[in-house]
C-alpha cells in the first residue's frame, strides 16, 4: 500500500518538474533522490512510459555528446491533471494538518 502512495507522489513530482522544463531519466532519479525516493532506472522508466502512454507527458529524443537522451515534457492533459491534483493535495493537507 505504501509503495502505491509513493508511486503517486513520484508521478506528481515528475509532472511538476516537467512543467518547469523538459526532463530526462537520470536527472529525475537525482532530483527524486533529493526528496528521499531511491529509484532505479527499472522503476522510473516504466513510470515515464505509462505517463507518456496516458498522454500526460510527451517524449522527444536529442543526441547529447553522442548519446541519445529522451526528454519528457508535460502535455495539456498532464497540466490539467496536475492542477486538479494540487487542489486535492491542498484540501488533504488542510484536513489532516488542522
Amino acid at each position: 500500500m505504501i509503495r502505491e502512495f509513493f508511486l503517486g507522489f513520484i508521478k506528481i513530482h515528475i509532472l511538476h518538474h516537467a512543467t518547469e522544463r523538459p526532463v530526462y531519466g537520470l536527472w529525475l532519479i537525482e532530483e527524486l533522490s533529493r526528496h528521499g525516493y531511491q529509484l532505479s532506472p527499472g522503476t522510473l522508466y516504466p513510470i515515464l512510459h505509462s505517463l507518456e502512454k496516458e498522454k500526460y507527458l510527451k517524449c522527444h529524443q536529442k543526441t547529447i555528446e553522442g548519446k541519445k537522451r529522451k526528454y519528457y515534457k508535460i502535455t495539456p492533459k498532464g497540466k490539467k491533471a496536475l492542477i486538479e491534483t494540487k487542489e486535492k493535495i491542498k484540501e488533504l493537507i488542510n484536513e489532516i494538518i488542522t
